[in-house]
């Protein structure tokens, strides 16, 4: 057995337990998408936040090249990055909420350096997911290090020296590890061309504590094995 198979088999079975789907819209048999609601309130209207990271050698694999060139440049040694930071119901999850057009300070995009892979991104998940949150720009990307500041990545994804063949579960396995209040039913797996593309992480709406989310949950990767592929 692969010596990061070995290693993720061995983490907390906490995890074990969430259901492998599928979430990205490239996977095939994937599960019913989750459904996105506009509502002409003002932002804050939400129940829980994810936090999606993207793991940058699975994303420019499964075709993120094309439209992230920044994230996919050879030798940048990317791995997990954040992809957003979004507010959720606990069905369906609001987007572009009203200020959607308003332009970001530059201050505010300096807050958010180094937590996104580039500044297009930084602009586009304040206008599709900040927008909802109720908050600023500056406060909302401040908001999103919090978010990534109290999720521990697991080590094993660091000793990544060549492409691994993982079950999802197991990915969510070495997550419980690495964060012990992480348990089954608070995060899923996201595939896309058999290559791990994201993990997304469910988190009360004071960023303070994981919580339950069985939508997300739910759609969680549902292929046997996926590939893992060492930083670029």
């Amino acid at each position: 057995m692969a010596l990061l198979v070995s290693l993720w088999a061995g983490a907390s079975p906490a995890l074990a337990q969430a259901r492998p789907d599928c979430v990205l819209d490239r996977c095939e048999d994937k599960a019913a998408p989750e459904r996105a609601f506009r509502r002409p309130a003002p932002g804050g209207d939400f129940d829980f936040y994810v936090l999606a990271l993207s793991w940058s050698p699975g994303f420019c694999a499964g075709g993120g090249a094309d439209k992230a060139r920044e994230q996919c440049q050879t030798g940048m040694g990317l791995g997990f990055v954040v992809h957003g930071l979004w507010p959720q119901y606990e069905r369906g999850f609001p987007s572009d909420c009203d200020g959607a057009g308003r332009a970001v300070s530059r201050a505010a995009l300096d807050s958010a350096a180094g937590l996104f892979p580039s500044e297009g991104l930084a602009r586009y998940e304040w206008r599709k997911h900040g927008t909802c949150t109720g908050r600023s720009p500056q406060d909302y990307f401040a908001d999103v290090r919090a978010a990534r500041d109290l999720v521990g990545v697991p080590p094993e994804f660091e000793r990544l020296r060549r492409e691994e063949e993982v079950a999802p579960a197991d990915i969510l396995r070495a997550f419980g590890k690495a964060n012990p209040r992480l348990r089954a039913g608070m995060a899923s797996v996201g595939c896309a061309k058999g290559y791990l593309q994201e993990v997304r992480i469910c988190l009360s709406k004071d960023l303070r504590e994981f919580r339950p989310c069985p939508e997300i949950a739910r759609n969680s990767c549902r292929a046997p094995s996926i590939k893992v592929t060492p930083s670029l």
